[in-house]
């Protein structure tokens, strides 16, 4: 059902050609013919080819990473939002946590909005991307999103999630840089079956591009007769989740369906018709035939563990005894996880079922789940089901044509529009549970997972369709193609007065004079140094896991309750991968404190006595930095904080063999943590506590100098070893130099 082509192919006349024929354009020629590519020229003022400098026509973010963003762009001279702001409200919006702070965030908010000129979208309206789509999405427009699912691509609009200090950038009327990407053309033919959801198409292209690094950080095209068979919230599921492929963003042809769409929606002038009119070059492809998809569930711990519900049905037992084994492995034994006691008389007995955010909570989601539940019911055992709309509109268009009601009465429960259930702050599962849901993630360290205090669920991801066919099963797992059930020809009826009585719009209308009204846990950053000419790292934490995710380096949950405070977030830094990190960075860094005042303490001048006669001469110059080891770090979530929390507690250096996205890289810059490689075939067998000493630093990265020798001071001697940092911009040299961004734009001494 898909296949992958490695090499370049073009497309001509509709019509894919693996080798260029006569006429054809050189590689780089045709890939400006791309609809990525004339997207993205359209918003690159940069004068090399090679290295985009972007400007975005609009930023999103929502109530977990908004108040950092706005504290950091204030402190680096923000006047007002020089392009379309919008701040929703769905992440934090239970105010269930934390006393009154979540709510704090949200008053803030709206505070801001008034004061800078933003868009404010108040909690349960919509999720961050719905309202996007529904709002803000244009075709050949660019959306920059501080939530990692930033996808608009099927509305015709390039949507890229990254962490805060970008759109800090942004705010600043500077660009986001970034190399000029390559393109994988992903090219749908035939037509889904009854029952195959867009869910299940975006597994098994997860399943198939993951793990081999196929499309990471490129831009996925989607194009193809396939296409025309897929209504508009069916493109849009699959679009969201290829963020889950690794790679940068995502656009897709336009056609009828998307001006229908954009008509009912209110906005016919979003419209434009984007199409493959010349011939295009592509560095590889992806084909799949959407005839042949079949029911797909992603077990856990990755939406790329992908097995069809079909061959899991015919082996449950081999099958989750592997997850079982690796959940073992990556969480090192903390916690045991069972899912064999879910098989129950040779059948898979799921206890939850969920369908939910800006995946999950599309209309048409809603209206199949509801047509396979009509008249049925979901039992009155263990199994339960929520189902969040993904914006008041759909909510109100759910309620008006029924769909509420036939869900309803089986017994599932309606919840408003929130994407808690995504991330660990909503519907969380019992320890050992295991939960179904048309969700984006399914990590470990998530939906109240906490290996360190002995729990665990267990998250398997599938379409809508699916997890209401097994609800009507009681929670057995059944694939909706196994059930019969008519597909309603009805059609979403958008309805913007909810949008109208409750978003405030100030974008144009700043009020300078207005005053932003902070909570008690609203803090502002603490002091960043600048970069030393010499760097000390003691390595904090050393993980040898294949990846390790955002989630690990700083976990979701009741935690996002304190993303407003760094101070107190830093806390919950990879508390539940390596629990002792914390108090050991800040360990380091007091002694990094004390040695700024002239008391240098005998660990440094241990490891530097290693490395020069005169370590106590050497320790002036020598910044004194907690690192952390790690394999593969940064998948998933585009959150900021992964990167922050380490500099909060002194961090100076990531050190691995390659970053799982660009995203947690540009992370770790923008907070003045120097982003380290080694060589895949360098040895790291080194453990926390050894150090590494790296000499000349500050001049190493003024200079651009990409190979950078050091010591690493080991308990077994003294060893050699090789660093990179590679590819950095002027401006990213400059970032890290300075110790971070707000401390470069403070440098730059100009108002923004």
């Amino acid at each position: 059902m898909v296949s992958l082509i490695k090499n370049g192919v073009y497309v001509k006349d509709g019509r894919i050609y693996e080798s260029a024929e006569a006429g054809f354009p050189s590689a780089d020629e045709g890939r400006e013919n791309t609809i990525a590519y004339r997207t993205m020229r359209a918003h690159d003022i940069s004068k090399d080819p090679k290295k985009m400098r972007l400007k975005f026509d609009a930023l999103i973010s929502h109530d977990i990473t908004y108040v950092g963003i706005i504290q950091t762009a204030r402190a680096s001279g923000l006047k007002k939002f020089p392009i379309p702001y919008v701040l929703t409200n769905c992440h934090n919006s239970l105010c269930a946590v934390g006393g009154t702070i979540n709510e704090d965030d949200h008053v803030f908010g709206l505070s801001a909005a008034k004061k800078y000129g933003g868009i404010y979208v108040p909690a349960n309206q919509a999720v961050i991307h719905q309202y996007a789509r529904e709002e803000m999405a244009f075709c050949g427009g660019m959306i920059l999103g501080s939530d990692s699912h930033t996808r608009y691509g099927s509305y015709g609009c390039m949507g890229i999630g990254e962490g805060g200090g970008e759109l800090v950038k942004q705010l600043l009327s500077n660009t986001y840089d970034v190399d000029a990407p390559e393109v994988v053309l992903v090219w749908l033919e035939g037509a889904p079956r009854r029952g195959v959801g867009p869910h299940d198409v975006a597994i098994a292209l997860c399943g198939a591009v993951f793990n081999s690094g196929f499309v990471k950080n490129k831009i996925l095209e989607f194009a193809g007769p396939g296409v025309a068979n897929l209504d508009t919230d069916y493109r849009i599921g699959i679009d969201v989740m290829t963020t889950e492929t690794s790679c940068l963003s995502s656009i897709w042809m336009t056609d009828e369906k998307v001006r229908e769409y954009y008509e009912n929606v209110g906005r016919p002038e979003a419209y434009k018709e984007l199409k493959l009119d010349k011939i295009a070059y592509y560095d590889s492809a992806v084909k799949i035939d959407l005839s042949k998809v079949e029911c797909m569930i992603a077990l856990p711990f990755h939406p790329s563990n992908a097995y069809t519900i079909k061959e899991l049905q015919e082996n449950p037992e081999e099958i989750l005894k592997k997850v079982e084994e690796e959940c073992a492995e990556t969480l090192g034994g903390k916690v045991s996880l069972n899912l064999r006691e879910k098989i129950i008389d040779g059948k898979i007995v799921a206890d939850q079922g969920s369908i939910v955010g800006c995946s999950g909570g599309t209309y048409r989601n809603l209206v199949e789940a509801a047509a396979i539940l009509d008249g049925a019911s979901i039992g009155n055992g263990y199994f339960d089901l929520s189902v969040y709309p993904a914006s008041a509109p759909i909510s109100l268009a759910v309620t008006k044509d029924g769909t509420s009601a036939k869900l309803m009465s089986s017994g599932a429960v309606m919840k408003p529009a929130f994407c808690g259930p995504c991330f660990g702050a909503g519907d969380t599962p019992a320890n050992n549970a295991l939960s179904l849901r048309h969700a984006t993630r399914n990590f470990p360290n998530r939906e109240g997972s906490k290996p360190g205090q002995g729990q665990i669920s267990a998250v398997a991801l599938m379409d809508a369709r699916s997890i209401a066919a097994t609800a009507k099963n009681g929670g057995v797992l059944t694939a909706a193609t196994d059930i019969e059930y008519e597909v309603p020809k009805i059609e979403y009826k958008y309805d913007r007065t909810i949008y109208e009585k409750r978003v405030y719009n100030g974008f144009g209308k700043a009020e300078s004079d207005y005053e932003l009204k902070f909570g008690p846990n609203i803090a502002d950053w603490p002091k960043m140094y600048s970069l030393g000419e010499n760097m000390l790292i003691k390595l904090a934490a050393v993980i040898f896991d294949e990846v390790t995710t955002t989630d690990e380096l700083i976990p979701s949950g009741e935690t996002s309750s304190y993303r407003s405070n760094p101070l107190k977030l830093s806390e919950f830094a990879l508390s539940r991968r390596v629990p002792q990190y914390v108090e050991r960075s800040k360990a380091i860094q007091r002694e990094d404190i004390e040695r700024r005042a002239g008391k240098i303490s005998k660990e440094i001048i241990y490891a530097l006595s290693k490395v020069s006669d005169k370590p106590e001469e050497l320790a002036k110059s020598t910044d004194y930095v907690s690192g952390i080891f790690a394999k593969k770090p940064g998948d998933g979530s585009a959150r900021e904080q992964a990167a922050s929390c380490q500099k909060v507690l002194g961090g100076g250096a990531n050190i691995c063999y390659e970053y799982a996205t660009k995203r947690y890289r540009s992370n770790c810059i923008n907070w003045g943590i120097v982003p380290f490689t080694i060589d895949k075939e360098t040895r790291f067998d080194y453990s926390e506590g050894d150090f590494v000493f790296v000499p000349g630093i500050r001049a190493a990265i003024v200079d651009g100098k990409e190979n950078i020798p050091a010591k690493v001071i080991a308990k077994d001697g003294v060893h050699d070893i090789l660093l990179h940092v590679k590819g950095l911009s002027n401006e990213e040299k400059t970032i890290i130099k300075e110790g971070c961004l707000m401390n470069y734009y403070a440098s730059l001494g100009k108002d923004k």
